[in-house]
């Protein structure tokens, strides 16, 4: 559970640092706040950066455990990395380094992978 404290930190939070941090140094203790924590950072982050880098970061700590939050983490940052600066580190950690020779069976199988490949080549792969 947050401290009170630690929520009245979390809520100033300006662009989802702050909540990014409180993951990283709280991930033994902090998934029943999960939910709180991404609704949070979407709500902070702006850019996405932060959004993707916690994705990132709960990715290799246990894919399976925080599916749900990786899930949410990556369509709002989809959504607010609209210069796709960040988006794309996504790719090869998550879909491994043939992503390209996949990209028709991860489209049809994973709408994040749709979203990211759509944005990234919009032209469709040459």
């Amino acid at each position: 559970m947050i401290e009170p404290n630690d929520k009245k930190r979390l809520e100033a939070d300006q662009d989802g640092l702050a909540t990014y941090e409180f993951i990283a140094n709280h991930i033994e203790t902090c998934s029943e706040d999960m939910d709180y924590l991404v609704k949070n950072m979407i709500r902070a982050d702006l850019t996405g950066q932060f959004l993707i880098s916690a994705a990132r970061y709960l990715h290799a700590i246990d894919a399976t455990v925080f599916a749900g939050a990786i899930d949410a983490l990556v369509a709002a940052g989809i959504d607010k990395d609209r210069d796709r600066a960040y988006i794309g580190a996504l790719m090869e950690q998550f879909y491994g380094a043939d992503y390209l020779d996949r990209a028709a069976e991860l489209s049809a199988s994973d709408n994040n992978f749709r979203r990211i490949f759509k944005r990234l080549y919009p032209a469709g792969v040459i």
